[in-house]
């Protein structure tokens, strides 16, 4: 039997009022492996609240997406439409995640092809989109959209080396 998470197309969408659950779930799992589901998120406000959050001061024009799969959060996608000075350097355009249970299965390359699409028709001609230099597979997500490595980045505070890539 297929699985229909592989057949059924994926859709980017904001979040909405019915999504609380499935979203708080995605967001725990994703803090096990210390990577931020929900932007701005705390488990502790309401989810309304959540929901009417306006950008903080200081932060970018930028459209937050869940990524669905027959009804199911798979991941995410935030599409950041300017850079400011850590996003030129570090963050990049377009930040996507998909849940561990739901890799392997193409949802990465879909996410960022829709962010990619979104980000053009929101201005932005050439995107930055950085990972992790030992996370193979989002390098090979991003090299599979048309990335092209720009750098190896070593960050002064010894935190983990970053790859840069454009995608024109």
């Amino acid at each position: 039997m297929r699985d229909p998470l592989v057949t059924t197309p994926l859709r980017l969408r904001p979040p909405g009022p019915g999504d609380e659950a499935e979203f708080r779930a995605a967001h725990c799992t994703m803090a096990a492996e210390d990577f931020p589901f929900g932007l701005f998120y705390d488990l502790r406000m309401a989810w309304t609240d959540y929901l009417g959050t306006v950008l903080p001061p200081g932060r970018v024009r930028s459209a937050f997406l869940v990524a669905e799969v027959a009804g199911a959060i798979v991941g995410r996608s935030s599409v950041r439409f300017e850079l400011n000075e850590f996003l030129a350097h570090e963050g990049g355009h377009i930040g996507y995640c998909v849940l561990p249970e739901h890799r392997r299965r193409g949802h990465a390359t879909e996410i960022l092809r829709q962010s990619l699409a979104i980000a053009r028709a929101g201005g932005v001609e050439r995107a930055l989109i950085t990972c992790d230099d030992n996370n193979v597979g989002s390098a090979t997500v991003i090299e599979r959209c048309g990335g092209v490595l720009e750098s190896v980045v070593t960050p002064p505070d010894g935190a983990a080396p970053f790859r840069r890539y454009w995608i024109g």
